[in-house]
């Protein structure tokens, strides 16, 4: 895939069923950082507050959140039954999104990155 513009293109490069979770997404993480600054990063739609927030991305059979681990390991419990790696969340695809937990998540990383900023 050649890197995106901008988000919306990259949303609109996918499948109506697939456009609608990628929306989702964005919204849940916009509402949890109002602040943030929507750019592509590693091809992916990614937002950045104080540096680096989050990646999302629809990859062929779930839907990736990239908190970094601090944000994976924060909320390891609620993030039981979802497959995890070090900074990847896999979401399947024809779920429905648990946006509330995407947007604790987000706010986490806010947070985290705010204190930072404050050092």
């Amino acid at each position: 895939m050649k890197t995106p513009e901008n988000v919306d293109a990259y949303i609109a490069s996918f499948p109506a069923d697939i456009q609608t979770m990628l929306q989702q997404m964005r919204e849940a993480i916009k509402k949890a950082a109002p602040g943030a600054e929507e750019i592509i990063s590693y091809s992916m739609p990614a937002f950045r507050l104080n540096g680096m927030l989050v990646w999302f991305a629809a990859r062929s059979n779930h839907m990736g959140l990239y908190p970094r681990g601090s944000g994976i390991e924060e909320f390891a419990v609620q993030l039981k039954g979802y497959k995890v790696s070090k900074g990847t969340i896999q979401f399947p695809m024809g779920k429905p999104l648990p946006v509330d937990l995407i947007g604790k998540i987000v706010q986490f990383r806010v947070e985290e990155n705010l204190r930072k900023g404050r050092k």
